[in-house]
């Protein structure tokens, strides 16, 4: 069957409002492995966004086929009211991955159920309901994750719940208010927490936020800001909530980003890769605050929480970061792929900014005065695919976001490399007005 024919099918049939492209158009994908996706017709794509994020171990990671086959021939599903197996092995085993206190799982099936589940503790625990997030967050789409979601999808909702607050992300290379480091002393977060001392009625229950804001742009805070967080939520009295979706599990050179900061988050949520490219989340926190939960009558169940096919890929996911050194992987994948993007900053004057760690990096395409130059992020989007390579266009399309999967080679990242350049220059001619004179 062609291409036209499949997506006449999904014309008819398949719901529209999708991330980031909302038409009916290619590639339809078939098949993958590793760092490589097929479409129906054939024709091979470096996939460079990990599928939705979900696929940085490689499409099809052997292992994981292992894992969730033995878990077909055994048990798929458990009720939510039992504990099994294969989620007490993953608890125990997820807990041997962070530092103390943080011990005490629950698990989902997306970032979004995690983040509102953790949403859901921080109020129960400090009987308060007001959350806040940087501007730059992305925290999912469903209902009460959306409502924290500034960086993406947030636009044209109707009104939601009250107490919930946008506060600045240090956004260093667009400074919101107008200063540099390191002669600014992060006086976003100050203004913003005197503007929630303020807005709040009850005072917050929670700030949640990224350790790097991978779909607000894949913007680096500055050294110390996560920790300056940390201490005023904690001053606050509320909790301090870490989403490690985007940046956990070694994607920037350590199991956990926040381990970069020397801090500790009172709730932490994990999903994207953790199964593997099977739907499973997790939202871990310590036996204090379970117990305070427990003595408010707190209770939170899917159908599909902790079902064994999803803990049995979770548990392999795990396993292979560590016998396959995926921390060091990630650097050794970041080195390539940061040399690659200088290497076009240095022929493209369009690259304003290269930012990231590990296998998530990004390029900011600006004008000549500097400001965004959005016209081009789908201009080189569309030009990449034709050529073979996906990733995600962010900012409105100033930002071109990278994730490569743990499985790609240095040939691979030459490749992308390679075909960026060829479609920077495309997109360029064809909007020349934002190249400089100089």
């Amino acid at each position: 069957m062609s291409e036209s024919e499949w997506l006449e099918r999904a014309r008819r049939y398949c719901f529209q409002a999708r991330l980031d492209r909302p038409q009916y158009d290619g590639p339809v994908f078939e098949r993958g492995f590793g760092s490589v996706v097929y479409d129906v017709e054939g024709k091979e794509y470096l996939d460079f966004n990990s599928g939705q994020m979900c696929s940085a171990l490689g499409h099809n990671h052997p292992r994981i086929v292992e894992a969730v086959a033995e878990a077909m021939r055994t048990l798929m599903h458990a009720s939510a009211t039992y504990y099994n197996a294969r989620e007490i092995e993953l608890a125990e085993r997820l807990a041997s991955t962070l530092p103390a206190p943080l011990q005490k799982s629950l698990f989902a099936l997306s970032g979004s159920d995690s983040n509102e589940a953790a949403i859901s503790i921080a109020k129960k625990v400090t009987g308060r309901w007001e959350i806040a997030s940087p501007h730059t967050s992305f925290h999912g789409l469903s209902e009460s994750p959306r409502q924290v979601t500034y960086g993406f999808g947030h636009k044209g909702l109707p009104p939601g719940p009250p107490g919930n607050f946008a506060m600045l992300a240090p956004y260093c290379f667009r400074c919101p208010v107008g200063q540099s480091l390191p002669d600014c002393e992060i006086v976003c977060l100050d203004a913003s927490l005197e503007l929630l001392d303020v807005e709040t009625a009850d005072g917050l229950a929670a700030i949640i936020t990224e350790p790097l804001f991978s779909a607000g742009g894949v913007i680096e805070p500055p050294p110390g800001w996560l920790r300056c967080v940390a201490d005023a939520t904690r001053e606050r009295g509320a909790l301090f909530i870490l989403d490690e979706a985007q940046t956990g599990l070694a994607k920037l050179g350590t199991m956990w980003a926040f381990e970069q900061e020397d801090v500790v988050p009172d709730i932490v949520t994990v999903s994207k890769h953790f199964g593997g490219g099977i739907s499973i989340s997790a939202v871990v926190t310590s036996e204090a605050i379970e117990e305070q939960i427990l003595q408010r009558g707190f209770t939170y169940a899917h159908s599909h929480s902790s079902d064994p096919l999803g803990c049995a890929a979770a548990l392999a996911t795990l396993e292979i970061i560590e016998e396959e050194s995926l921390c060091e992987r990630a650097l050794v994948i970041g080195e390539w792929l940061r040399g690659g993007l200088e290497e076009l900053a240095a022929r493209h004057s369009v690259v304003g900014a290269i930012r990231g760690r590990g296998i998530l990096q990004g390029i900011e395409l600006t004008r000549d005065d500097g400001s965004p130059a959005v016209e081009l992020g789908e201009l080189i989007g569309s030009a990449c695919l034709r050529r073979g390579l996906l990733f995600s266009v962010r900012r409105s399309g100033s930002v071109i976001r990278l994730v490569p999967p743990f499985s790609t080679s240095e040939e691979q990242i030459s490749r992308a490399v390679g075909i960026l350049d060829e479609s920077l220059v495309e997109a360029v001619a064809s909007v020349p007005e934002v190249v400089s004179s100089r």
